[in-house]
């Protein structure tokens, strides 16, 4: 068995994916939970973090780099951000060091979109691009990475030229936890078939998505449309909300990169499907530990 090198972290705002890696990248060891920052700002990151370590025996003073929303703001350290345009490779010499650990932790970067009309902002992402950018080729890329705050970027060579973010992830959430279409979604079950025709609708009538998303709590009163059917419902007509936000409805020949994997590579493929538009699809957590390991080797001598 190789020696372990590093460990790399991807810590989301809903999720936490650790990952125990050696000098070359391969996976020795790995953990998985819903303690993303949200969970992690009331719990201590530092805390989460020790746990995860010591369920896969980490070595005293093994080095960790991490991406995403732990160094937010509102996470544990904030780590800033990369203006763009910027080519990827910008975020590997921004890494912040986390003060008070008994091991080297540091924390990647975001890019920010410093546009007046359209401000934004990403954070994990980043590095899943870096990652993923030997799969793309050379050449201008749209690139679609879905989430609880879907990207969707311009990349043109190792550059990001743009972004916009899509909240369609904590949309989906809200709205069927928090809203009235709740009590139409009372199983985890999934119609899929429901969920193409709802991606089409949202794709071409886009401005009625209140009045569509409505449609699931009328339809279960009205004429008892299942609960698998409602939740597929809302989640078609929210993908194909963002879909169509992201793309014009004349944009013939555009090629998407999807950088996904589990359920939502197979919710946006088949959405993809049902629009027509072609699409390639990279592993999202692939993506992701390739681009914290070419971090990791810019940054500590991997020789161990």
């Amino acid at each position: 068995m190789s020696n372990p090198a590093y460990i790399a972290v991807d810590w989301g705002t809903s999720s936490f994916r650790l990952w125990m890696l050696d000098r070359h990248g391969d996976v020795l060891a790995e953990r998985r939970s819903g303690e993303g920052m949200t969970v992690a700002a009331a719990s201590g990151f530092g805390a989460i973090l020790d746990g995860h370590l010591a369920a896969i025996a980490a070595p005293a003073g093994l080095p960790v780099l991490v991406c995403g929303m732990a160094g937010a703001r509102q996470g544990w350290v904030e780590a800033g951000y990369v203006d763009l345009p910027a080519p990827l490779d910008a975020i590997l010499t921004g890494a912040v060091s986390v003060p008070g650990q008994t091991r080297d932790v540091r924390i990647l970067p975001g890019l920010a979109q410093r546009r007046t009309q359209a401000p934004d902002v990403m954070r994990g992402e980043e590095t899943q691009l870096l990652g993923a950018l030997t799969a793309f080729g050379e050449g201008a890329h749209r690139v679609c990475m879905p989430g609880t705050h879907s990207k969707w970027v311009e990349v043109d060579g190792d550059t990001v030229q743009g972004f916009s973010t899509y909240m369609t992830g904590e949309l989906f959430d809200v709205v069927t936890r928090h809203s009235i279409l709740s009590h139409a979604v009372v199983s985890d079950g999934f119609d899929d078939n429901r969920f193409g025709a709802a991606v089409l609708e949202a794709w071409e009538k886009p401005a009625d998505i209140s009045n569509l998303l409505f449609r699931a709590r009328a339809g279960q009163l009205l004429h008892g449309l299942p609960a698998d059917a409602a939740r597929a419902q809302i989640s078609g007509h929210l993908i194909g909300l963002e879909i169509a936000g992201a793309l014009e409805q004349d944009d013939e020949g555009v090629v998407v990169r999807l950088v996904a994997s589990g359920r939502l590579q197979t919710l946006y493929e088949a959405a993809f499907a049902t629009l027509s538009i072609a699409c390639t699809t990279i592993d999202a957590d692939e993506a992701v530990r390739r681009g914290l390991h070419a971090a990791a080797v810019s940054i500590w001598p991997l020789t161990r």
